[in-house]
């Protein structure tokens, strides 16, 4: 099955967003649907593609736009990291994604994100509280929250965490020094999960693990406990929270499930309104192990 059979009715572009505070960058992405807007940010190492599962049942209601990060997927990021990394910081990300949907005339949305797409949904929930009008979050406990209440199982199976957030250049090194299909599957498979869910997939996400993926991920590892962290660390001290309803879901066999647990009543804490969500019996990549349960919980919410 091709990516265009996935997007059926979509239409696939790229756009350059001009060099602001956080350099220039290259932006692909999905679009199509009809309704009211809704965007959809991936996670690590994946790309927009992940969510070919639930877009059909989604561009019904919704106008969807399916965004590939900055440095992610075929999105081109800057090359100087920034001061303190800020230029693949979940604020810089953020900042692309509002002026993506402002080209396309989009001043309201709703979003949802995963893995690091939803610490980018945080973000913009927070920098931008005027723009969001509801926001999804999958399978991640907030930023802050992870680098203050330290988990020695996370630390174990969050390897690429702690690889990644090393300086410039071990990691892009070790990462470029093996097959991308190699690292892709130890990466998709951690914690002993079936590849199954992504064989569509899989052959996607190798073929956009190149050395400018690489080295755009390791610096957005090096923001979160850097730049991201302090941001963070601003905004829960001014009691900035997310403002527009939130849902939560998270896989019970992720770490998110497993290591955290509570996770509704610390996404409480970062939150003005009620959140609501549940757990899902399944990994980590939600949208693709379980999409009618995750389309069910949507169509609910949104």
């Amino acid at each position: 099955m091709s990516l265009s059979s996935w997007f059926s009715g979509f239409k696939k572009e790229k756009i350059k967003l001009e060099d602001n505070k956080y350099g220039e960058v290259e932006i692909t992405f999905r679009h199509g649907g009809k309704g009211e807007p809704l965007l959809l940010l991936h996670g690590n190492p994946m790309s927009h593609v992940t969510w070919h599962k639930i877009v059909d049942e989604l561009k019904n209601q919704f106008y969807i736009v399916a965004s590939d990060l900055r440095g992610y997927g075929e999105s081109v990021g800057p090359e100087d990291e920034g001061s303190n990394h800020i230029n693949y910081s979940f604020r810089a990300m953020a900042d692309d994604q509002i002026r993506l949907m402002a080209k396309l005339g989009f001043q309201e949305f709703k979003v949802i994100g995963h893995n690091r797409g939803a610490r980018t949904a945080h973000r913009m929930c927070l920098d931008f509280p005027t723009r969001i009008k509801k926001v999804a979050i999958f399978d991640i406990m907030p930023n802050r929250h992870i680098w203050t209440v330290q988990k020695k199982n996370w630390a174990m199976s969050k390897w690429h965490w702690l690889l990644m957030m090393q300086p410039y250049d071990l990691p892009e090194k070790l990462l470029s020094s093996v097959p991308a299909k190699y690292y892709i599957e130890k990466k998709l498979s951690k914690r002993g999960a079936s590849l199954d869910f992504c064989k569509e997939t899989f052959d996607e996400y190798v073929k956009c693990f190149n050395y400018k993926t690489i080295r755009a991920s390791c610096e957005d590892y090096r923001a979160s406990p850097s730049c991201d962290l302090d941001l963070d660390n601003k905004d829960f001290e001014k009691n900035n929270k997310i403002q527009c309803p939130a849902l939560i879901l998270w896989g019970n066999k992720s770490d998110t499930g497993k290591v955290w647990g509570d996770v509704l009543n610390v996404w409480q804490q970062y939150c003005e309104t009620k959140v609501t969500g549940k757990g899902i019996d399944c990994g980590h990549y939600l949208q693709e192990e379980e999409p009618e349960n995750v389309l069910n919980s949507l169509k609910s919410f949104l």
